[in-house]
């Protein structure tokens, strides 16, 4: 795992009392400079590399022909203009992704050629009108695409820059047949990705997906956790247990980091407001394991009420006071759509 570069802000005694402080936390560009251009693309990890970010991150889906791309959701009808291309009409259609009927157009109905043929736009349009300007200029990447990039950049900048792909859907994608975890276990085989000290963390929701990455391969695991719900490969497991020490020592026996939804954190009231920090992070360091919390956001929709400013769900709060709490619990590593206010708060 590399080593961020910038050492951490000092922060005010009244922010949440440290654990195990990290020297230096990792930010991780969420989809990359994603609160500036449609995530994903190339644009937006370029600019987040500009910005400082330690590690770009792409969510990986499969192609009906078994190429890794670069998409939020197997479902496209949202992050790209797949609905303005006629001859694609009909293949909307709506399928049961891990339990939950959805609707739309899926990359495993696509090949990679077809794929290619549509540009991405932004997801959260009316939040960031800005990005949405960028919308119909960039195509979808695939894995290895983005793995270049990361390639490019650290020649360029003279500084590592990491990659940290997430496994979207991977038992939904093996039940069509299509093997999400050999596709990515031989691209990082080509890119020389597999051992412990690549620069590289491999998230999934899913636990045995991780398990079975464990055993073929040494590179960091981290296991993507969120307030409610469970392992869609696990049914009747919560997050909740996962979260308990008991939990923390079980997936600290096959994944290196938890990846954690900030209001596991520090949660929140029905008011929305910041509450007094868990002990998960103090919890999950005693078990071996590194924490990276997700997403940490500038626009008041996604900020605890005490951060927000103004009534307007889109406009910017105090973001850099909010990441100044994170960072105050000794995180390891946080997710961000703004990798430029994460780098410069630490």
């Amino acid at each position: 795992m590399i080593a961020a570069i910038l050492t951490v802000a000092l922060l005010s005694s009244s922010q949440p009392a440290m654990s195990t402080p990290s020297p230096s936390p990792i930010v991780i560009a969420h989809r990359g400079a994603s609160s500036e251009r449609p995530e994903h693309t190339r644009a937006a990890y370029e600019l987040a590399i500009d910005q400082g970010a330690d590690f770009i991150e792409p969510d990986l889906v499969m192609t009906r022909d078994g190429y890794l791309v670069v998409r939020h959701e197997n479902e496209i009808g949202e992050t790209t203009d797949v609905a303005d291309h006629p001859d694609f009409a009909a293949r909307r259609t709506t399928g049961d992704v891990d339990g939950v009927l959805v609707t739309g157009w899926f990359t495993e109905d696509f090949t990679l050629a077809e794929i290619k043929t549509l540009r991405a736009r932004e997801r959260l349009a009316a939040l960031r009108t800005s990005s949405a300007a960028f919308d119909g200029q960039e195509p979808i990447l695939t894995f290895d695409e983005v793995l270049a990039i990361a390639r490019d950049a650290s020649a360029r900048t003279g500084r590592v820059i990491g990659v940290a792909p997430e496994l979207k859907h991977p038992s939904h994608f093996a039940a069509l047949g299509q093997p999400m975890e050999e596709a990515f276990v031989a691209a990082l085989e080509r890119h020389g990705l597999t051992g412990a000290e690549a620069p590289i963390l491999i998230q999934c929701f899913e636990v045995g997906t991780l398990e079975r990455l464990k055993a073929r391969i040494d590179a960091p695991l981290l296991q993507l956790m969120q307030a409610d719900g469970g392992p869609a490969d696990r049914p009747g497991v919560t997050y909740a247990e996962m979260e308990t020490p008991q939990g923390l020592a079980e997936i600290a026996r096959y994944a290196d980091y938890i990846g954690v939804q900030d209001l596991m954190v520090v949660p929140r009231d029905d008011a929305g407001r910041a509450l007094e920090a868990s002990s998960l992070t103090a919890d999950a360091h005693a078990a071996g394991l590194k924490v990276a919390v997700w997403t940490l956001r500038a626009e008041n929709v996604f900020l605890p009420a005490q951060y927000r400013v103004g009534e307007e769900p889109a406009a910017h709060g105090d973001l850099t006071g909010w990441l100044k709490a994170i960072y105050a619990l000794g995180v390891d590593a946080v997710f961000s759509d703004f990798p430029a206010a994460a780098v410069e708060t630490r």
